[in-house]
């Protein structure tokens, strides 16, 4: 160590051991104030001269009597990095490249129940809990139509089929607009009813009253196979009833009034006739020489005992309004089909017929009443039949119009709808679903329906 290094330190006022490879901690730095905002000096002002400064020592200039300049609250600068420490080693540590990462805050999980925000006004209840599950049946929550694929119903005609069958069955449509038409009126017949349920059948002689009696009941009884249907013969003027559905029956209203052994249905069943469709018939005097008047008593008797047996009743009524039987029949009536011809005469006598009915206040009666616009030999005119089927639904009736039907013609055995046109028979499907839409609900066998 040299006299100029002790004089170096005598200067500096260190008094510690004399290492040769010590070297004193760096002085730390006085904070700089932040200089006063240049004002413009008096005109008198005189700057003093400052004291010469003696070696080693800072000059001190003179006092300020300035005010202190209001505090600075500007945003904050970055003042570099710290100094460095020493290390143990006796070096120094590097200061870091870069300022140190900020620490990542963890993600808010979403919360299902969190109120929105801002809040909403004084009203607001808070989230509402969701409601618990209710206990119910392990087997009620097992459901089969979940579970196994359904099968669509393939086209039973059409393009639709002749697809189905041309693929072998891989490409399947379903049914078409026709068949889930028709569907839905087969189901309509098919519905539930309480009691017992009879229709009765009016019109002019000689349009197709008869035929239209045998085509409907054919239809209850092919499409509702768990009821009994029985077509009635109530006509007194010789109906052709028995011999248009079962022309071997032999029984009449008199055998089965008269017999007092009725007590199953095999009994009655040796009294009516049917045909292939699985409807039974009452036969009216089919021998015009033995000639016996059917009077009301001998009705009420033979249907009453027929409606043990017997849910559905179609009853062929007399051309006579006026005649007792037909007044019996009208007492125990559910519904009614008006006959006429698609011509002005027999459009003039249904529209009389329904004035008579409203005539005696069977207004409930024709609420439930459907007319039927039967072309019997195929020559109605198109523009006649659709004037004729405007003026009656006005009334705010059932309309349906029956197509002229070879198959159908008179004299011949109906034997069911197997051969029928396919228009016919879509025909007569419309006229018992229009039928069945007044099935009673609720057991009704004790009301006077009159």
């Amino acid at each position: 160590m040299t006299d100029r290094d002790d004089a170096l330190r005598r200067n500096l006022g260190w008094t510690g051991p004399e290492e040769t490879d010590y070297e004193p901690d760096a002085p730390e730095p006085e904070p700089q104030r932040q200089a006063p905002p240049a004002t413009r000096p008096p005109v008198d002002y005189t700057p003093a001269d400052p004291a010469p400064a003696s070696f080693g020592e800072p000059a001190r200039s003179a006092p300020d009597h300035r005010p202190p300049p209001p505090p600075h609250y500007g945003p904050a600068r970055d003042t570099g990095p710290l100094p460095a420490a020493p290390r143990p080693d006796g070096g120094w540590a590097q200061p870091p490249a870069g300022p140190p990462p900020r620490p990542q805050r963890p993600p808010v999980p979403p919360q299902a129940n969190r109120p929105p925000w801002p809040p909403p006004g004084p009203g607001y209840a808070g989230p509402q809990p969701r409601p618990a599950p209710q206990p119910g049946s392990y087997a009620e929550a097992i459901r089969a139509d979940e579970l196994v694929p359904t099968r669509r119903t393939p086209p039973t005609r059409g393009w639709r089929r002749a697809l189905y069958r041309a693929t072998f069955g891989l490409v399947n449509l379903g049914p078409g607009p026709d068949e889930v038409r028709q569907a839905e009126l087969e189901q309509r017949i098919k519905s539930v009813l309480r009691g017992h349920y009879k229709i009765g059948v009016m019109g002019k002689g000689g349009v197709g009253k008869t035929t239209v009696s045998a085509c409907v009941g054919s239809v209850f009884a092919e499409l509702r196979q768990d009821d009994r249907v029985v077509a009635i013969d109530a006509d007194t003027a010789f109906g052709k009833l028995g011999s248009r559905v079962d022309p071997r029956a032999q029984g009449s209203y008199w055998e089965l009034a008269s017999d007092p052994h009725l007590e199953t249905f095999a009994d009655v069943r040796s009294r009516v006739g049917n045909n292939a469709a699985g409807l039974f018939v009452l036969a009216g005097e089919a021998t015009p020489a033995r000639r016996r008047v059917l009077d009301p008593a001998i009705y009420r008797e033979a249907t009453s005992r027929l409606d043990r047996y017997f849910s559905i009743s179609i009853v062929d009524c007399s051309s006579t309004m006026d005649s007792p039987v037909t007044q019996e029949v009208l007492r125990d009536l559910d519904a009614l089909i008006v006959v006429s011809s698609p011509w002005v005469d027999g459009a003039a006598a249904a529209g009389q017929t329904m004035d008579w009915l409203a005539a005696r206040g069977l207004t409930g009666l024709l609420q439930r009443t459907v007319v039927v616009l039967n072309d019997s030999d195929g020559h109605a005119d198109k523009r006649t039949r659709s004037i004729l089927a405007q003026q009656f639904s006005s009334q705010g009736q059932v309309v349906i119009e029956v197509p002229f039907d070879p198959n159908l013609r008179p004299g011949g055995v109906i034997d069911g709808t197997s051969t029928m046109a396919p228009a016919t028979r879509r025909r007569f499907i419309e006229v018992a679903a229009a039928l069945s839409a007044h099935f009673p609900s609720t057991d009704d066998r004790a009301r006077e329906r009159y």
